[in-house]
């Protein structure tokens, strides 16, 4: 397996890796991905594949988002073909893109997610460090991962970028 930088020649395969991923024609995921690309939360150094066999396999990415008026990132969407979940595809994705944000010198990446899936890759939950996501029904899955130029003073509500509301 490889892990790489997204290229212009991956959008079709990307696509179908969240197509599949998310069991449906037209997943919010797959739109998502689009509108993010075209916005200036992008960050194209922090979207990532997995190859197998010159074939993509799965996505992940980082976008920019906010703690009040701190710069940080949100994570996803990460998705992987059906046929590989559970083979190790996501978590060298996930080890991949938090490795490149913590080279970047971000504070820290957010998202939504499942309790027993991410707290593996160092996230816990927004609240206990002082960061609530805008939206409150959010809560209870809203996690955060501290990264190496993580400062505490990083408190507030966090935000996605506007890709994120216009679904």
């Amino acid at each position: 397996m490889l892990i790489r930088r997204e290229n212009a020649g991956d959008v079709d395969a990307v696509a179908e890796v969240h197509r599949q991923a998310f069991d449906g024609d037209a997943p919010v995921e797959v739109g998502l991905v689009t509108l993010l690309r075209s916005s200036d939360a992008w960050i194209p150094q922090l979207a990532l594949v997995a190859e197998i066999d010159g074939a993509v396999v799965g996505h992940v990415c980082l976008t920019r988002a906010t703690v009040d008026a701190t710069d940080v990132l949100a994570l996803g969407p990460i998705g992987v073909l059906p046929g590989l979940q559970r083979a190790g595809v996501g978590s060298a994705l996930m080890h991949a893109v938090l490795g490149g944000a913590d080279a970047r010198d971000e504070p820290l990446v957010a998202l939504l997610g499942h309790l027993d899936y991410y707290p593996r890759f160092g996230f816990v939950s927004g609240t206990s460090v002082g960061i609530e996501p805008d939206q409150p029904s959010w809560s209870s899955h809203f996690q955060v991962r501290r990264l190496a130029c993580w400062d505490p003073s990083i408190t507030g509500t966090f935000r996605y970028a506007a890709p994120f509301y216009d679904l």
